[in-house]
Protein backbone atom coordinates (compact mmCIF):
# COMPACT_ATOMS: atom_id res chain seq x y z
CA UNK A 1 0.00 0.00 0.00
CA UNK A 2 2.90 2.37 0.83
CA UNK A 3 3.98 2.65 -3.14
CA UNK A 4 0.63 2.31 -5.00
CA UNK A 5 -2.07 4.19 -2.65
CA UNK A 6 0.46 7.48 -3.60
CA UNK A 7 0.53 6.48 -7.19
CA UNK A 8 -2.91 6.17 -7.22
CA UNK A 9 -3.62 9.10 -5.60
CA UNK A 10 -1.28 11.05 -7.55
CA UNK A 11 -2.90 9.75 -10.71
CA UNK A 12 -6.52 10.77 -9.55
CA UNK A 13 -5.66 14.31 -8.85
CA UNK A 14 -3.60 14.50 -12.70
CA UNK A 15 -7.29 13.04 -14.24
CA UNK A 16 -9.07 15.56 -12.22
CA UNK A 17 -6.56 18.28 -13.57
CA UNK A 18 -7.01 16.42 -16.95
CA UNK A 19 -10.15 16.12 -17.25
CA UNK A 20 -10.76 19.94 -16.70
CA UNK A 21 -8.29 20.70 -19.22
CA UNK A 22 -8.85 18.38 -21.90
CA UNK A 23 -12.94 17.88 -21.55
CA UNK A 24 -13.92 20.98 -23.30
CA UNK A 25 -11.71 20.33 -26.38
CA UNK A 26 -9.84 23.64 -26.71
CA UNK A 27 -12.78 25.97 -25.54
CA UNK A 28 -12.03 26.68 -22.37
CA UNK A 29 -8.76 28.51 -23.75
CA UNK A 30 -10.86 30.69 -25.95
CA UNK A 31 -13.65 31.70 -23.45
CA UNK A 32 -10.43 32.90 -21.38
CA UNK A 33 -8.30 34.47 -23.83
CA UNK A 34 -10.14 37.33 -22.69
CA UNK A 35 -9.88 38.00 -19.49
CA UNK A 36 -5.84 36.35 -19.16
CA UNK A 37 -5.24 39.65 -18.03
CA UNK A 38 -1.41 39.94 -17.40
CA UNK A 39 -0.20 40.64 -13.70
CA UNK A 40 2.18 42.30 -13.13
CA UNK A 41 6.09 41.37 -15.26
CA UNK A 42 8.48 38.88 -12.79
CA UNK A 43 11.11 42.11 -13.49
CA UNK A 44 11.10 43.08 -9.82
CA UNK A 45 10.57 39.86 -8.17
CA UNK A 46 13.97 38.60 -7.01
CA UNK A 47 12.93 34.93 -6.78
CA UNK A 48 12.40 35.47 -10.34
CA UNK A 49 15.84 37.08 -10.78
CA UNK A 50 17.84 34.51 -9.41
CA UNK A 51 16.30 31.93 -10.85
CA UNK A 52 17.36 33.75 -13.95
CA UNK A 53 20.93 33.55 -12.68
CA UNK A 54 20.94 29.42 -12.09
CA UNK A 55 19.08 29.08 -16.01
CA UNK A 56 21.58 31.37 -17.08
CA UNK A 57 24.43 28.93 -15.10
CA UNK A 58 22.94 25.59 -15.98
CA UNK A 59 22.01 25.95 -19.43
CA UNK A 60 25.46 28.27 -20.81
CA UNK A 61 23.23 31.22 -21.01
CA UNK A 62 23.92 34.96 -21.05
CA UNK A 63 23.01 35.87 -17.74
CA UNK A 64 21.36 39.71 -18.59
CA UNK A 65 19.88 38.29 -21.64
CA UNK A 66 18.35 35.45 -19.50
CA UNK A 67 17.13 38.26 -16.99
CA UNK A 68 16.05 40.67 -19.17
CA UNK A 69 13.53 38.19 -20.93
CA UNK A 70 12.52 36.44 -17.68
CA UNK A 71 11.99 40.39 -16.67
CA UNK A 72 9.06 40.00 -19.66
CA UNK A 73 6.95 37.69 -18.46
CA UNK A 74 3.92 38.46 -16.56
CA UNK A 75 2.04 36.69 -14.19
CA UNK A 76 -1.42 35.21 -15.55
CA UNK A 77 -3.93 34.41 -12.81
CA UNK A 78 -5.98 32.71 -15.33
CA UNK A 79 -3.17 29.93 -15.71
CA UNK A 80 -3.25 29.69 -11.81
CA UNK A 81 -7.08 29.32 -11.55
CA UNK A 82 -6.90 26.38 -14.38
CA UNK A 83 -4.11 25.03 -12.39
CA UNK A 84 -6.24 24.49 -9.18
CA UNK A 85 -7.53 20.90 -8.57
CA UNK A 86 -11.30 20.46 -8.67
CA UNK A 87 -13.01 20.06 -5.44
CA UNK A 88 -12.62 16.78 -3.71
CA UNK A 89 -15.19 13.87 -4.70
CA UNK A 90 -15.69 15.23 -8.16
CA UNK A 91 -16.37 11.82 -10.03
CA UNK A 92 -14.87 10.64 -13.11
CA UNK A 93 -17.05 9.62 -16.29
CA UNK A 94 -15.22 8.06 -19.32
CA UNK A 95 -18.51 8.01 -21.15
CA UNK A 96 -18.29 11.93 -20.63
CA UNK A 97 -14.18 12.22 -21.43
CA UNK A 98 -14.75 9.91 -24.10
CA UNK A 99 -17.21 12.09 -26.15
CA UNK A 100 -15.55 14.75 -26.00
CA UNK A 101 -12.99 13.01 -28.11
CA UNK A 102 -14.20 10.51 -30.16
CA UNK A 103 -16.90 12.96 -32.40
CA UNK A 104 -17.60 13.01 -36.27
CA UNK A 105 -15.31 16.71 -36.43
CA UNK A 106 -12.27 14.97 -34.73
CA UNK A 107 -12.57 11.80 -36.99
CA UNK A 108 -13.14 13.97 -39.72
CA UNK A 109 -10.10 15.87 -39.29
CA UNK A 110 -8.03 13.07 -38.46
CA UNK A 111 -9.08 11.27 -42.15
CA UNK A 112 -7.93 14.26 -43.54
CA UNK A 113 -4.91 14.53 -41.61
CA UNK A 114 -3.90 10.63 -42.06
CA UNK A 115 -4.82 10.95 -46.22
CA UNK A 116 -2.63 13.88 -46.32
CA UNK A 117 0.51 12.60 -43.97
CA UNK A 118 -0.13 8.61 -45.19
CA UNK A 119 3.26 7.87 -46.63
CA UNK A 120 5.02 9.76 -43.34
CA UNK A 121 3.02 8.24 -40.88
CA UNK A 122 4.03 5.05 -42.78
CA UNK A 123 7.81 5.89 -42.72
CA UNK A 124 7.18 6.26 -39.05
CA UNK A 125 5.59 3.42 -38.44
CA UNK A 126 8.71 1.64 -40.29
CA UNK A 127 10.85 3.68 -38.51
CA UNK A 128 9.85 3.45 -34.77
CA UNK A 129 7.41 0.83 -34.87
CA UNK A 130 4.45 2.42 -33.82
CA UNK A 131 1.59 2.09 -35.13
CA UNK A 132 -0.33 5.34 -37.37
CA UNK A 133 -3.33 5.22 -35.61
CA UNK A 134 -1.32 5.98 -32.62
CA UNK A 135 0.22 8.57 -33.46
CA UNK A 136 -3.20 10.04 -35.16
CA UNK A 137 -4.62 9.64 -31.91
CA UNK A 138 -2.63 11.42 -29.79
CA UNK A 139 -2.50 14.74 -32.23
CA UNK A 140 -6.11 14.21 -32.73
CA UNK A 141 -6.84 14.56 -28.74
CA UNK A 142 -4.18 17.09 -28.35
CA UNK A 143 -4.87 19.87 -30.65
CA UNK A 144 -7.47 18.50 -33.03
CA UNK A 145 -4.52 18.27 -35.59
CA UNK A 146 -3.49 21.71 -35.25
CA UNK A 147 -6.73 23.32 -34.74
CA UNK A 148 -6.14 24.20 -31.41
CA UNK A 149 -2.98 24.63 -29.91
CA UNK A 150 -3.21 27.07 -27.07
CA UNK A 151 -3.33 30.77 -26.85
CA UNK A 152 -1.19 31.41 -24.09
CA UNK A 153 2.19 33.25 -24.48
CA UNK A 154 4.52 29.92 -23.37
CA UNK A 155 6.92 32.54 -21.35
CA UNK A 156 4.14 34.07 -19.16
CA UNK A 157 2.33 30.34 -18.49
CA UNK A 158 5.58 28.78 -17.65
CA UNK A 159 6.71 31.93 -15.83
CA UNK A 160 3.49 32.04 -13.61
CA UNK A 161 3.69 28.52 -12.56
CA UNK A 162 7.39 28.65 -11.69
CA UNK A 163 6.99 30.99 -9.36
CA UNK A 164 3.23 31.24 -8.43
CA UNK A 165 1.67 28.14 -8.94
CA UNK A 166 -1.77 27.12 -6.65
CA UNK A 167 -0.28 26.70 -3.09
CA UNK A 168 -3.75 24.42 -2.71
CA UNK A 169 -2.69 21.85 -5.32
CA UNK A 170 -1.09 19.03 -2.91
CA UNK A 171 2.19 18.91 -4.40
CA UNK A 172 2.32 22.34 -5.32
CA UNK A 173 6.35 22.74 -4.48
CA UNK A 174 7.06 19.63 -6.49
CA UNK A 175 5.19 21.42 -9.41
CA UNK A 176 6.95 24.52 -9.39
CA UNK A 177 9.89 23.07 -9.67
CA UNK A 178 9.13 21.08 -12.64
CA UNK A 179 8.03 24.53 -14.00
CA UNK A 180 11.03 26.10 -12.67
CA UNK A 181 12.87 23.71 -15.13
CA UNK A 182 10.63 23.64 -17.83
CA UNK A 183 11.03 27.22 -18.11
CA UNK A 184 15.31 27.04 -18.32
CA UNK A 185 14.48 24.49 -21.38
CA UNK A 186 11.90 27.11 -22.78
CA UNK A 187 14.91 29.88 -22.50
CA UNK A 188 17.42 27.72 -24.08
CA UNK A 189 15.07 26.07 -26.97
CA UNK A 190 14.24 29.50 -27.84
CA UNK A 191 17.90 30.85 -27.59
CA UNK A 192 19.47 28.25 -29.48
CA UNK A 193 16.92 28.85 -32.41
CA UNK A 194 17.09 32.23 -32.74
CA UNK A 195 13.13 32.38 -31.78
CA UNK A 196 11.85 35.37 -29.80
CA UNK A 197 10.52 33.63 -26.54
CA UNK A 198 7.72 36.13 -26.62
CA UNK A 199 5.91 35.29 -29.57
CA UNK A 200 5.43 31.32 -29.03
CA UNK A 201 1.86 30.74 -27.69
CA UNK A 202 0.60 27.47 -26.37
CA UNK A 203 -1.47 25.86 -23.66
CA UNK A 204 -1.86 27.03 -20.24
CA UNK A 205 0.63 24.77 -18.73
CA UNK A 206 3.02 25.85 -21.41
CA UNK A 207 2.60 23.03 -23.77
CA UNK A 208 3.67 23.65 -27.40
CA UNK A 209 3.01 22.83 -31.13
CA UNK A 210 0.55 20.18 -32.54
CA UNK A 211 1.82 17.22 -30.18
CA UNK A 212 1.31 19.92 -27.19
CA UNK A 213 5.16 19.08 -26.16
CA UNK A 214 6.49 20.39 -22.97
CA UNK A 215 10.10 22.50 -23.62
CA UNK A 216 12.06 19.17 -22.21
CA UNK A 217 10.04 16.63 -24.01
CA UNK A 218 10.92 19.11 -27.23
CA UNK A 219 14.55 18.85 -26.20
CA UNK A 220 14.44 15.07 -25.50
CA UNK A 221 12.33 13.68 -28.42
CA UNK A 222 11.37 16.33 -30.69
CA UNK A 223 13.23 15.03 -33.99
CA UNK A 224 13.77 16.79 -37.84
CA UNK A 225 12.04 14.34 -39.39
CA UNK A 226 11.35 16.21 -42.82
CA UNK A 227 15.05 16.47 -42.90
CA UNK A 228 14.98 20.18 -43.53
CA UNK A 229 17.65 20.95 -40.74
CA UNK A 230 15.63 22.15 -38.04
CA UNK A 231 12.64 20.76 -35.69
CA UNK A 232 9.41 22.35 -35.94
CA UNK A 233 6.43 21.20 -34.26
CA UNK A 234 4.20 23.76 -35.07
CA UNK A 235 4.10 23.91 -38.60
CA UNK A 236 5.98 20.60 -39.94
CA UNK A 237 3.55 17.79 -39.56
CA UNK A 238 6.08 15.18 -40.42
CA UNK A 239 8.75 16.50 -37.54
CA UNK A 240 5.21 16.07 -34.91
CA UNK A 241 4.58 12.44 -36.63
CA UNK A 242 8.18 11.70 -35.94
CA UNK A 243 8.47 13.09 -32.73
CA UNK A 244 5.78 11.33 -31.07
CA UNK A 245 6.68 7.92 -33.01
CA UNK A 246 10.30 8.59 -31.15
CA UNK A 247 8.64 9.53 -27.83
CA UNK A 248 6.90 6.68 -27.58
CA UNK A 249 9.78 3.93 -28.50
CA UNK A 250 12.18 6.05 -26.48
CA UNK A 251 9.44 5.15 -23.44
CA UNK A 252 9.62 1.60 -24.28
CA UNK A 253 6.52 0.80 -26.81
CA UNK A 254 6.65 -3.17 -27.96
CA UNK A 255 6.20 -3.55 -31.84
CA UNK A 256 3.24 -5.41 -32.26
CA UNK A 257 1.96 -5.83 -28.69
CA UNK A 258 -1.86 -4.72 -28.33
CA UNK A 259 -2.53 -1.66 -26.39
CA UNK A 260 -4.96 -3.73 -24.22
CA UNK A 261 -7.82 -6.56 -24.09
CA UNK A 262 -11.28 -7.15 -23.09
CA UNK A 263 -11.59 -8.72 -19.51
CA UNK A 264 -14.71 -9.96 -17.39
CA UNK A 265 -14.62 -11.36 -13.67
CA UNK A 266 -14.85 -14.92 -12.46
CA UNK A 267 -17.17 -13.43 -9.38
CA UNK A 268 -15.94 -16.65 -7.51
CA UNK A 269 -12.40 -16.20 -7.12
CA UNK A 270 -12.76 -12.39 -7.63
CA UNK A 271 -9.42 -10.50 -6.19
CA UNK A 272 -10.39 -6.85 -7.33
CA UNK A 273 -8.47 -5.38 -4.60
CA UNK A 274 -5.39 -7.00 -5.27
CA UNK A 275 -5.88 -6.48 -9.11
CA UNK A 276 -6.30 -2.73 -8.71
CA UNK A 277 -3.41 -2.12 -6.23
CA UNK A 278 -0.76 -1.31 -8.98
CA UNK A 279 -3.23 0.60 -10.51
CA UNK A 280 -2.36 0.85 -14.50
CA UNK A 281 1.24 -0.07 -13.97
CA UNK A 282 1.61 -3.83 -15.53
CA UNK A 283 2.40 -6.42 -12.58
CA UNK A 284 0.77 -9.77 -13.60
CA UNK A 285 1.40 -12.20 -15.27
CA UNK A 286 -1.49 -13.60 -17.74
CA UNK A 287 -1.81 -16.62 -15.42
CA UNK A 288 -1.83 -14.51 -11.87
CA UNK A 289 -4.67 -12.06 -13.79
CA UNK A 290 -6.37 -15.21 -14.06
CA UNK A 291 -6.04 -16.79 -10.75
CA UNK A 292 -7.08 -13.40 -8.84
CA UNK A 293 -10.53 -13.90 -10.78
CA UNK A 294 -9.89 -11.88 -14.25
CA UNK A 295 -11.48 -13.75 -17.31
CA UNK A 296 -9.19 -13.28 -20.47
CA UNK A 297 -10.31 -14.08 -23.92
CA UNK A 298 -7.87 -16.30 -26.18
CA UNK A 299 -5.07 -14.18 -27.17
CA UNK A 300 -4.84 -12.18 -23.65
CA UNK A 301 -4.51 -15.86 -21.85
CA UNK A 302 -0.78 -15.83 -23.65
CA UNK A 303 0.40 -12.51 -23.59
CA UNK A 304 3.71 -12.80 -22.60
CA UNK A 305 4.18 -9.65 -21.15
CA UNK A 306 2.61 -8.04 -17.57
CA UNK A 307 -0.93 -7.15 -17.57
CA UNK A 308 -2.69 -4.29 -15.72
CA UNK A 309 -6.30 -3.83 -14.95
CA UNK A 310 -7.55 -0.57 -15.60
CA UNK A 311 -10.41 0.64 -14.45
CA UNK A 312 -12.18 3.37 -15.93
CA UNK A 313 -15.31 5.16 -13.50
CA UNK A 314 -18.27 5.74 -15.07
CA UNK A 315 -19.62 8.08 -13.02
CA UNK A 316 -23.06 6.35 -10.89
CA UNK A 317 -22.92 3.45 -13.28
CA UNK A 318 -21.01 0.47 -13.18
CA UNK A 319 -17.36 0.96 -14.10
CA UNK A 320 -15.62 -0.43 -17.65
CA UNK A 321 -12.28 -2.17 -17.22
CA UNK A 322 -9.68 -3.64 -19.78
CA UNK A 323 -6.56 -5.47 -19.43
CA UNK A 324 -3.69 -2.87 -20.16
CA UNK A 325 -0.21 -4.36 -21.52
CA UNK A 326 3.01 -2.03 -21.29
CA UNK A 327 1.91 -0.51 -24.58
CA UNK A 328 -0.83 1.07 -22.80
CA UNK A 329 1.42 1.94 -20.11
CA UNK A 330 3.49 3.68 -22.67
CA UNK A 331 0.65 5.84 -24.26
CA UNK A 332 0.06 7.05 -20.11
CA UNK A 333 3.33 8.35 -20.46
CA UNK A 334 2.37 11.57 -22.62
CA UNK A 335 -0.76 12.08 -20.11
CA UNK A 336 -0.65 9.97 -16.91
CA UNK A 337 -4.43 9.23 -17.26
CA UNK A 338 -6.05 6.10 -18.05
CA UNK A 339 -8.80 8.01 -19.41
CA UNK A 340 -6.70 9.54 -21.57
CA UNK A 341 -4.71 6.89 -23.18
CA UNK A 342 -7.95 5.17 -23.98
CA UNK A 343 -9.59 8.37 -25.53
CA UNK A 344 -6.40 8.02 -27.93
CA UNK A 345 -6.74 4.51 -28.63
CA UNK A 346 -10.05 4.77 -29.65
CA UNK A 347 -9.77 7.41 -31.50
CA UNK A 348 -7.14 5.98 -33.37
CA UNK A 349 -8.84 3.46 -34.12
CA UNK A 350 -12.14 5.60 -34.88
CA UNK A 351 -10.43 7.39 -37.74
CA UNK A 352 -8.33 4.02 -39.08
CA UNK A 353 -12.01 2.40 -39.33
CA UNK A 354 -13.86 5.67 -41.14
CA UNK A 355 -10.59 6.07 -43.65
CA UNK A 356 -11.91 2.12 -44.69
CA UNK A 357 -14.68 3.17 -45.22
Amino acid sequence: MTIASPFKRLRNALFLISFLAFSTAGMAEKRVKAKATAGPSYASRPDAMALADDIAKQHALNPAWVRRTLGQAHRLPVVERLMTPAPVGTPKNWALYRSRFIDPIRTRAGVTFWQAQRETLARAQATYGVPAEIIVGIIGVETIYGQQTGNFKVLDALATLAFDFPAAHPRAAQRSQFFAGELGQFLKLTHQGGIDPMTLRGSYAGAMGLPQFMPSSWAKFAVDFDGDGRIDLFNSPADVIGSVANYFKTFGWHTGMPTHYSVSFNSEKLDLEALLLPDILPTFSAASFIAKGAVLDTDAQTHSGPLALVELQNGDKPPSYVAGTENFYVITRYNWSSYYAMAVIELGRAVREAMAR
